[in-house]
């Protein structure tokens, strides 16, 4: 870990690392109930509003994934974290417009939330002229099919936003790899109920497309039910970092 890791104050350290413990033993008595090995869910520490110190002290307690939603803080932050010689994985888990895919690819190593085609054909020719490897995708999905909000839709035909013509773009692009699914709960839904809705499209996915496995579900609040659903990415916030600084 570099100098810069040690700037962050030892009391936030140790909130850190005792949000981290928390979240980590979470995770596991979640997984041993499901009859789960814990090696198959990978934790995304959410580090939106979070400066970058924090992402640093947590790279320094182990954690090698972290989460973001919006391209105009995190490119700045993933510069930051990458000049003081620390490598993460990371994950962009936000709505994504097509004109900051350029900006994206750029630092991203995972793409959680393509939700059409147009989206899919935008990220491809970025990451395709922009990176020297493939870039991971999931196709955010709508659990409640409603087309007001985000999310591809899994019993539709329409060819922009239809999960299927999402999943088939994705898979068929030269500089994308279609890993697989991620979704979050619905407003007003039970998560136990959201999440076995989850598992069933996720398998119908499967069918088709046999090697897109991730399955990016649960947050803070409800990554229990998460994992009893077959989720193998978590996106944690709250629970590991405290209570949002207030956006500006």
């Amino acid at each position: 870990m570099t100098d810069q890791a040690a700037t962050v104050r030892p009391d936030r350290r140790a909130e850190l690392a005792a949000g981290l413990a928390r979240v980590r033993a979470r995770i596991a008595d979640a997984c041993a109930a499901a009859g789960r090995n814990r090696a198959e869910v990978t934790m995304i520490a959410v580090t939106k509003t979070y400066p970058a110190g924090d992402v640093l002290a947590l790279a320094g307690l182990g954690v090698t994934d972290m989460g973001e939603n919006r391209d105009q803080e995190a490119a700045p932050k993933a510069a930051e974290v990458a000049a003081a010689g620390v490598g993460v994985r990371w994950h962009f888990v936000g709505q994504l417009q097509r004109n900051k895919a350029r900006s994206v690819v750029r630092y991203a190593d995972v793409v959680h939330s393509v939700d059409s085609v147009r989206l899919a054909r935008a990220l491809d020719a970025a990451a395709t002229a922009g990176r020297d490897r493939t870039l991971d995708a999931l196709v955010q999905v709508s659990i409640d099919g409603d087309p007001a909000r985000g999310g591809a839709l899994p019993d539709s035909t329409d060819p922009d936003r239809g999960l299927e013509p999402v999943a088939d773009a994705l898979a068929g692009a030269a500089g994308l790899r279609l890993a697989g699914l991620m979704a979050v709960a619905p407003l007003g839904w039970e998560p136990e109920r959201a999440f076995a809705r989850l598992a069933e499209v996720a398998a119908r996915l499967r069918q088709r497309h046999p090697r897109a496995t991730a399955l990016s579900a649960g947050m803070s609040g409800d990554l229990e039910q998460a994992i009893a659903h077959g989720a193998t990415h978590v996106r944690v916030g709250s629970a590991l970092l405290g209570m949002r600084p207030t956006l500006r």
